[in-house]
This record gives structure tokens, sequence and C-alpha cells, in this order.
């Protein structure tokens, strides 16, 4: 099998077995083991565990901004929040955000690669949302204030997945959704 083919299977299969099971702690003997390889081709692969870490979170925003690009979007940016919303409740989009925010509180720390890995998703995931507005209708002249608005309200509200239930979070994504249709004029 070709490197470049090797290092993709390797890729999906670390990306998936950090989905399910997490970051934090992450280590190479037993993620190695666990998808089949040894930790040696790991590191050949990937340069050492910063460089896994690395590629797992690009591997787990690239899959998050394909799903947000294939989902339909509605007519309106009020229902593009509550389907964005319902969205993150589901496979793939929860397990990727609580990749994201794993990341993003070591990188929140100044821990590399943490800090550049969640400064480089911010970014794909945000262009996808301003899209995914777009979709729902939003001008361009404030789809940027709207995706920024959303984007850190939704990440507020799946942080608190932790202590709350979806039903007791629900009347805030609606406020959220209300919010953002009015800033959509």
């Amino acid at each position: 099998m070709p490197e470049e083919s090797r290092r993709d299977v390797l890729l999906s299969a670390c990306t998936d077995h950090v989905l399910a099971e997490g970051l934090i702690g992450l280590s190479l003997r037993p993620l190695a083991k666990a998808v089949g390889t040894s930790d040696r081709m790991l590191i050949y692969h990937f340069g050492n565990r910063d460089g896994l870490v690395a590629a797992v979170i690009d591997e787990a925003t690239t899959r998050s901004v394909a799903h947000l690009a294939g989902m339909k979007a509605p007519r309106s940016v009020r229902a593009g929040v509550l389907t964005l919303w319902q969205a993150y409740l589901e496979p793939p989009l929860h397990a990727c955000n609580l990749i994201y925010v794993q990341a993003a509180a070591s990188g929140y720390l100044g821990k590399e690669p943490f800090r550049s890995s969640v400064r480089d998703s911010n970014a794909r995931w945000e262009a996808a949302m301003r899209d995914w507005f777009l979709r729902c209708g939003a001008s361009r002249t404030r789809v940027n204030r709207i995706t920024q608005l959303v984007e850190s309200g939704l990440l507020g509200f799946h942080v608190d997945l932790a202590t709350d239930t979806p039903a007791e979070l629900l009347r805030g994504v609606r406020d959220l959704a209300d919010a953002a249709q009015v800033l959509a004029g």
C-alpha cells in the first residue's frame, strides 16, 4: 500500500478511536493497539504524538465541515440555528465538538499542537457556518455577525451538555435562534 494511503487509513482509524474515546489522556501505545498497528508506525506516519493529535483534530474538523455542507438548509436563519443545534446533538457533530472542546481546553492553556490546531479548526468551521447561514437566507452583509453570535452561543450550549440536558438548554437555544433571526433582518 502506498505511504499516503496507509497514512490516510491510519488517520481515519485513529480519528474514529479518538471520537469514541476522547482526546484527553491519549497515549500512542494503546491507540496503536486499538487501531491494529504499532506506536512506531504511528510515529513513522505522523512524526510524534503531537503530529498525530494535530492530524486527528484536522480530520475531525474535515468531517464536521463535510457533514454541515451536506445538510439541507432551511429557509430562515432561525430555523438554521435550530437545525444546527439538533445536528450538534447527534453523530458526527456531537463527537467532533467534544474533541474540539477537549483540544480547546488544552489550547487555552497554551499547549501545542492544540492551540494552533484549534485556531485552524475555528477558521474552517467559521467558514462552513457562514456558508450554512448564507444557504439559510442570511445576507452577505450580516452573515459574519450571525455566524459569530451563533458559533459562540452553540459552543457554550454544547459545553453545558456536561451538566444539563438538551431539553433544559432548548429555551436558550430558541432565544439564540430568535436573536440570530432579528440580526438577519
